[in-house]
């Protein structure tokens, strides 16, 4: 087995490796999911790092999912806010997680399932807890219209600007995947923020090496047609950045 197969899970279509575009070192960061702590630490490796790059172009891709799960939601946002990394391209990439609490804010019947997917850990974050009587609907209404007054303008104008997707060089990021055979342009924001057997078994040449998160990982898997980075770290206390540079792949980890 060649040192491509290798690295790409055996399953290489071709000799020639995606690349970077020139004189651009791109950092990829997976999902955070309320750890502001291991953000914080990212960023300081981030920078350290790339400190002795010269006029490099710094790109910074976040692939969503900064809230839900983990206890800081708030914290995530505020730091990507008031604390981005001086000198980079920063690119924001929304997750389901995003859209999910998007979706609370209009319709509070959203709420269970949010519930169910973390939504509570970001609702305390925002000084949001449960409330006392009334049927599940009644509290959800209830925790909406809290949520709509303690949350800052700022953030729901991160939250509704984030992109769906981001092209560098040959690759392309996106939080959850893509369906196989489709141009990016034909997916749909379900599919980009969502989708997982169906992108994940696909062997298919998506025309660009997709950077993704949303399908969590025990350690980054780089496959010929896929690099998956979401490392758990809610759980896990690893938050990991894909590194890339030319043909190169490197990686950070907390």
């Amino acid at each position: 087995m060649t040192m491509f197969e290798r690295l790409f899970g055996g399953h290489a279509k071709a000799d020639v490796p995606p690349e970077a575009p020139p004189a651009t070192r791109i950092y990829a960061i997976g999902d955070i999911h309320g750890r502001f702590d291991l953000l914080r630490q990212m960023h300081r490796m981030i920078a350290e790092d790339a400190s002795d790059l010269g006029e490099v172009r710094k790109v910074l891709v976040y692939l969503g999912d900064y809230v839900d799960r983990g206890a800081s939601s708030r914290q995530v946002i505020d730091h990507l806010l008031d604390e981005p990394l001086p000198q980079f391209d920063a690119v924001y990439l929304s997750g389901n997680h995003e859209e999910m609490l998007l979706a609370f804010l209009d319709d509070a019947s959203v709420g269970p399932m949010w519930m169910f997917n973390g939504g509570d850990a970001t609702l305390l974050s925002y000084g949001v807890g449960p409330t006392e009587g009334g049927t599940i609907a009644e509290k959800h209404r209830e925790m909406q219209s809290a949520l709509l007054h303690k949350l800052p303008r700022a953030h729901i104008e991160f939250l509704r600007s984030l992109k769906l997707y981001h092209v560098e060089g040959d690759y392309l990021f996106v939080h959850a995947g893509l369906v196989p055979g489709q141009p990016i342009e034909n997916q749909s924001a379900e599919d980009l923020l969502w989708i997982r057997e169906e992108f994940i078994d696909s062997e298919a040449d998506h025309g660009k090496c997709v950077v993704h998160g949303h399908t969590i990982v025990a350690e980054p898997d780089i496959r010929a047609n896929r690099i998956a980075i979401d490392t758990g770290a809610y759980f896990s206390n690893t938050l990991s950045c894909l590194i890339l540079d030319g043909s190169e792949k490197m990686f950070l980890q907390t």
